[in-house]
């Protein structure tokens, strides 16, 4: 995968009827293809790409509707000049996503499936490892931690290790903040990135439009929680986050090149 340094954008793109916030804007090609390079042009590192909802309650899609979703971008985009990552849980659509020209693969489900770990090593793909308590439709049922920090940071290292021990050839740690999380846990997680980015891999903090903001300064409307979004995102970029994944990805490369500016000096 490609290197880079300070904090790079992974611009959010998801090619579903029902995602939380960007939900039923890129079901068309040309929206979506629109939308990509306006990131890519703003100074994205790169595409998540995903063809299914991983909103609390989401219900599941078949493999071959979220092939029908998301091969298409992936294909037109190939060639545009940015790293692509799809974002799914099931093995198969990481492989032909890969097949198709994506880089990466983007597990919520962190790479617990063998197969999935053994596609990224065949395709000599890289893969982001985050945590989630639990599935979508259930994992903010009252979620529940002795120690989040320590029990989070443990599963991320064990599983790149894993990983890296199968042959994946390299693996982003994401800590999964919403994901089978309370606000409280979310906190403690963003409080301790640098913790983790202290160690050998690096970390993707994924706070975009998300509930916790609305909890804390009152935006019920996921689409008006880019303020609060660039918060949370130039404080992980400051703890040491490599990445972040945000749905208004121009604004936050302005944000990180102005905030990387004035630490320089």
């Amino acid at each position: 995968m490609r290197r880079w340094s300070g904090c790079g954008v992974m611009g959010v793109l998801n090619v579903t009827p029902d995602s939380f916030s960007d939900g039923g804007l890129h079901t068309r090609l040309t929206a979506a293809l629109a939308s990509a390079r306006q990131m890519r042009d703003r100074g994205a590192l790169m595409l998540d790409i995903g063809g299914e909802s991983t909103r609390p309650g989401a219900a599941p899609v078949e493999a071959a509707e979220e092939l029908d979703r998301v091969l298409p971008l992936v294909r037109a985009l190939r060639t545009e000049g940015i790293l692509l990552s799809v974002d799914t849980m099931k093995p198969e659509v990481a492989a032909e996503a890969l097949r198709a020209g994506a880089h990466l693969v983007n597990d919520v489900r962190g790479l617990r499936d063998p197969e999935m770990r053994r596609v990224c090593a065949e395709a000599g793909a890289a893969a982001c490892i985050m945590h989630m308590q639990g599935e979508p439709r259930t994992m903010q049922r009252r979620p529940e931690y002795g120690d989040v920090v320590a029990e989070v940071h443990a599963f991320l290292r064990a599983q790149a290790s894993l990983a890296e021990a199968e042959g994946v050839p390299s693996v982003l740690l994401d800590p999964g903040l919403g994901f089978g999380k309370t606000l409280d846990h979310n906190l403690a997680l963003l409080r301790a990135t640098a913790g983790l980015a202290a160690g050998p891999w690096p970390v993707l903090v994924a706070a975009s439009r998300k509930r916790m903001i609305d909890t804390l300064a009152g935006v019920p409307e996921a689409a008006e929680r880019d303020p609060g979004s660039l918060a949370l995102h130039l404080d992980a970029a400051r703890r040491g986050a490599a990445l972040v994944r945000a749905h208004a990805a121009g604004a936050h490369v302005q944000a990180l090149r102005v905030q990387a500016a004035v630490l320089e000096g």
